[in-house]
């Protein structure tokens, strides 16, 4: 063990700090053991031979003792020192006693020191140590007092023996003694791993549960839009329904008697000219055209409200597609185009309204008459699977790629010189597209500039009858959302905690840190500006706009450019600036004060201040204030006063050239000796720095006015609300019945 440590310095410090002090403890107790053995048996030898033992017995024993003590002192130095001092010193000792004793026996001891070598050192000390012990042994049988032959051939097979077992020991330790540092060090790299990536973990949780609540934030905040786009949309579709109703009667009496007009002329008694029956002809044919926009508005705004309902039956697809040919047939023959159908009588009959599917044929056939100069129109109709499907091909002009996405929207046409020379509202596709969702069908198209257009709807073939359902799967065409897609397993993560979010707008942090201290279930934002706050609120939607800084409470311009209809709450809760302008001091400082603080005040005086007075009536804190200035280089002369008293006569007889002043003391406090100086006229000039443990923020009334204002107004509902929850939270605490009002402590 100890040849690896010391071949790997520097790694694994704790471990190997503790496999030094295991290895130290370990050659202690083998040295205090083998020195306690060494001791004993120098006595025993002592006392049994007391006759044979001389100046080198002696010396034995001193020897022992030396090489112990000295081998204890190194121990805890240097290891190796301490372990070649005792193999040393055991070596002589062992010498010394063979020799006194004149036993050779004794010289067997040599066999010991090879193990302890291998065991406490290295295979190399071991060998070193062999080879001490051939010289010794090879000493001792050259000596005076010869050594039997046989003796030194065994204490040298015996160390060798002894050398051999210790190394084969220790290597197996080596082994499990590497494989535990390795295994360790092993373990000390997956911790640091471990650590890191549980530390970004962390983070990346913390990321995610700030995205978490900025999401639901955003969701809320949208569900909210959400519910004033229905309103506004409701709203909007009732009053389409309702204009549109109220335009039919002056319509009807305007087409009414335009087309009575021409044909009763007797009854006005007069022919009437040329000229006032052609005047006559154009109103009515534009209050026709203003009629069929009004009918084509409503059918839509019934649609999107979901009150149109469908009348269906069983009806047969040949009949209804006749029927649209008919009405659409004077258009054909006027402009000299052919209109040719292909529909099998064999269709199954479909469950469906047939005066809106007969709308819808009768609305594709009507446009590709108007935009279709030469050829003609062909109506098809087949079945695939369990689908009718119904196509109208013009040989007309066709629509580009980029245009096609825009036919199906309502007041959508291709560009206003075809509106003008062809006529229509635009509502006419978006219609028929609602009337074939209604039945749960589709409708689609397909064309190419120069070669015409094909328009394609689809209707089931079996549908059962479910009334009610007229509506529910409609594609809102104003705005439309995205399609809702369900979710094929639950979230697992938590649901978020959203937490309400503030946006605190003033010059200091007043408001804001008295927010943070006691609504710890809210998130709280400081902003120092209005252009902030309204990055902030275009960031993230936020409960409320909170103003405290009393120049942005006359910003109503400001305040209407609040995005998500944010409310702004608007109040003023004095901080330490307005409290040392009430005070007439130059600043008030909030204990606990810095160094920088105090510093930063007294330079805001000027370079002239040299003397400064400073009232507290705790010594501690005058201590501390005192090596605060004497610290800072500036060679204040410093005046202590621990009343309000002493300070007044301080400031009259030595006239500093400013004060420190605590507001809270016994006997005269800091309020009367402000009052006091500022009756004073050669005293009131001198300034003074407040350094109190009274937050001004922290006092029973912290503000006397509070508005709240949002962009677009308030309703009747929300300014009922707003006027119960304020009524609410500012009404006085009454005693519950039966009980009268609580009693006034004594003194």
């Amino acid at each position: 063990m100890w040849q690896m440590l010391r071949e790997s310095p520097g790694r694994h410090d704790d471990f190997t700090r503790s496999a030094t002090e295991l290895l130290q403890s370990t050659f202690r107790q083998i040295v205090l053991i083998t020195g306690a053995l060494c001791v004993a048996w120098q006595l025993v030898a002592a006392l049994t031979w007391p006759e044979t033992i001389g100046l080198r017995g002696w010396l034995s024993g001193v020897t022992v003792a030396l090489a112990l003590a000295l081998a204890l002192w190194l121990l805890p130095r240097t290891l190796l020192a301490a372990q070649v001092v005792w193999q040393a010193g055991l070596a002589m000792a062992i010498t010394l006693a063979a020799l006194s004793y004149r036993q050779p026996e004794i010289a067997f001891l040599y066999a010991l020191l090879p193990l302890m070598a291998a065991v406490t050192l290295s295979w190399r000390a071991s060998a070193a140590t062999e080879g001490l012990v051939v010289c010794l042994v090879a000493w001792l049988w050259r000596g005076a007092d010869r050594l039997p032959g046989p003796y030194a051939v065994a204490i040298v097979a015996a160390g060798a023996f002894t050398g051999l077992l210790g190394w084969a020991m220790t290597r197996a330790l080596l082994t499990v003694t590497q494989w535990s540092l390795y295994s360790f060090e092993q373990a000390r790299r997956h911790m640091e791993e471990a650590r890191d990536q549980r530390l970004e973990l962390k983070q990346t949780q913390e990321d995610l549960l700030q995205a978490n609540r900025e999401l639901a934030r955003l969701s809320e905040r949208l569900k909210a839009m959400y519910e004033l786009a229905e309103e506004a949309r409701r709203a909007k579709e009732a009053f389409v329904a309702n204009v549109s109703h109220e335009l039919r009667t002056p319509l009807n009496m305007i087409i009414g008697f335009s087309e009575m007009i021409p044909r009763l002329s007797q009854v006005y008694g007069t022919r009437l000219p040329p000229a006032l029956l052609s005047d006559i002809a154009a109103i009515q044919r534009n209050a026709q055209h203003l009629a069929r926009l009004v009918d084509d508005v409503l059918d839509l705004s019934q649609v999107e409200a979901g009150r149109m309902a469908l009348s269906k039956e069983q009806v047969l697809l040949p009949a209804i597609v006749a029927e649209a040919v008919q009405t659409v047939g004077a258009l054909y023959e006027s402009k000299g185009l052919f209109l040719e159908t292909q529909v099998p009588s064999d269709l199954p009959p479909l469950f469906i309204d047939g005066t809106r599917i007969r709308q819808v044929v009768i609305n594709l056939l009507s446009n590709a008459g108007r935009f279709t100069e030469r050829g003609g129109v062909r109506v098809n109709a087949w079945r695939t699977g369990e689908e009718v499907v119904v196509s109208v091909a013009d040989t007309g002009p066709g629509i580009a790629a980029e245009d096609q996405k825009r036919l199906f929207e309502p007041f959508e046409q291709l560009d206003a010189s075809i509106g003008r020379r062809h006529g229509g509202s635009g509502l006419g596709l978006a219609i028929s597209k609602r009337f074939v969702e209604m039945h749960g069908g589709r409708m689609w198209l397909e064309s190419q500039v120069g070669a015409g257009t094909t328009f394609y709807f689809a209707l089931p073939v079996h549908t059962a009858p479910t009334p009610g359902r007229a509506g529910s799967d409609v594609t809102r065409w104003f705005s439309p959302y995205h399609q809702f897609e369900a979710r094929t397993r639950p979230s697992r993560l938590p649901p978020p905690r959203l937490l309400p979010r503030y946006v605190v707008l003033e010059t200091g942090d007043t408001l804001g840190h008295m927010l943070r201290r006691y609504m710890d279930d809210a998130d709280t934002v400081s902003v120092r500006s209005m252009e902030q706050a309204l990055s902030e609120l275009e960031r993230s939607p936020a409960q409320a706009l909170i103003v405290n800084t009393p120049a942005f409470l006359e910003s109503h311009a400001q305040m209407a450019r609040l995005p998500y209809h944010t409310p702004a709450v608007t109040c003023w809760v004095p901080g330490a600036d307005e409290a040392a302008r009430r005070l007439g001091v130059v600043r008030y400082l909030v204990k606990p004060v810095t160094q920088e603080m105090i510093l930063s005040a007294l330079q805001e005086l000027g370079e002239h201040v040299r003397t400064v007075l400073v009232v507290d009536d705790e010594p501690e804190v005058l201590r501390l204030l005192a090596r605060m200035l004497c610290s800072a280089g500036h060679r204040y002369r410093i005046l202590q006063a621990t009343s309000g008293a002493r300070a007044l006569g301080l400031l009259r007889e030595r006239r500093p050239d400013a004060m420190l002043l605590d507001l809270v003391m016994p006997g005269m406090d800091g309020f009367q000796v402000l009052q006091q100086k500022s009756l004073d006229p050669s005293l009131r000039e001198i300034p003074v720095v407040v350094i109190s443990s009274r937050d001004p923020s922290g006092e029973p009334v912290v503000s006397e006015t509070i508005a709240v204002t949002r962009a677009g107004g308030l309703s009747v509902r929300d300014l009922v609300n707003c006027i119960r929850a304020v009524s609410e939270a500012l009404a006085p605490s009454t005693p519950p019945a039966g009980q009268g009002p609580p009693e006034k402590p004594a003194g």
